[in-house]
Formats: structure tokens, sequence, C-alpha cells
């Protein structure tokens, strides 16, 4: 689907593997692998691409045939694959660019990001199992199972998982992140 789509854009976008490739700072052989469904982009490679096109993450996901209902069942559902330390997300909404929700499962020592960074959103994490660190503007909020923490994600914020199990959470982020 993710593959599709890029195609759709970069087609649209008048663009040649090679051009889209050295705008996103990226391989042509990347990006016909992945156009090709042969391998997933990373979340890193999402927003480059996103950012050519002056389009969110969630754009890269938009099927030309949106309803107005959709329902998402495991197995089925788009993951946005992070480096090794860092969290992956797997996709629980449509790319409909209004509400992004996504699941994912921190393992111990594992995180969001290397640095903090905002983006205009708003964003609240619900906390399903185990305990979060939810660092927002330079504070560290311990956010445990059963609770949530809501803010302005224009504050620079990133989520860890210092403890010794998994945190499994769920982020809502409105409008989606580029």
């Amino acid at each position: 689907m993710i593959g599709e789509r890029l195609k759709e854009l970069r087609t649209l976008h008048g663009m040649s593997l090679r051009q889209l490739a050295a705008q996103a700072d990226v391989s042509a052989t990347l990006l016909s692998q992945i156009e090709r469904a042969v391998t997933d982009p990373s979340l890193d490679t999402m927003r480059r691409l996103a950012a050519v096109f002056g389009e969110s993450v969630s754009s890269l996901f938009a099927d030309v045939t949106v309803s107005s209902v959709s329902i998402s069942r495991p197995g089925n559902r788009s993951m946005l694959i992070a480096p090794k330390g860092r969290v992956s997300y797997e996709r629980l909404t449509p790319g409909n660019g209004q509400l992004e929700v996504l699941r994912a499962v921190l393992q111990p020592g594992e995180m969001s990001a290397d640095e903090p960074r905002g983006h205009p959103s708003s964003e609240c994490v619900y906390v399903i199992a185990g305990n979060l660190i939810a660092q927002i503007d330079g504070v560290d909020y311990m956010v445990a199972a059963g609770e949530s923490v809501s803010f302005d994600a224009r504050l620079p914020h990133r989520y860890r998982n210092t403890s010794s199990s998994p945190t499994e959470i769920i982020l809502s982020v409105t409008p989606p992140n580029p």
C-alpha cells in the first residue's frame, strides 16, 4: 500500500526514481524496493519522502478510495519501522489527514527519538501496560498503566521506557505529524 501510494505521488509530481531519491537523500534502489513492496521504509525515510511532496507521513498511507468507515485488523496494519533502540509503531487508523492513532510496545531501554522534537499537533498517549517516561519541554512525566498524558506537541518531546518490562501505549496525534 505504501509503495503504490509513493509511486502515485512520484508520478503526480512528474519525478523519476532518481530525482525523488536525490531530493529525499535516499537511494533509488531503496525507493524501487519500497514501490515494489519488497521492503518497508523506516519512519525517517517516510518523513523525508513526505517532506519532498509537502505532505504528512500519513498521506503515504492514503488510499485513493477512502471510506468514511475503516476497520483496523491485526495482520493488515502497516508499521512505521524505526532503527534499533527506537520504538516502531503499528498504525490503527487510515491515512485520512485528520487523525493518526498508533500502537507501540517500547522494550526496556527503547525510546521514540534520540532527541526531543516538536511538531504542530496535539498528542495524547494512553499507557496500556507498564510505565512510560514522557519527556515534554525538558520535564520527565511518569505515566503508569491506565493513565494518559495530553499536550501541545509543538513542545519538544519524546517517550522512553526506563523500566525492565515492556511498555504498551496508544498514541493519538491530530493532525498527523509530517
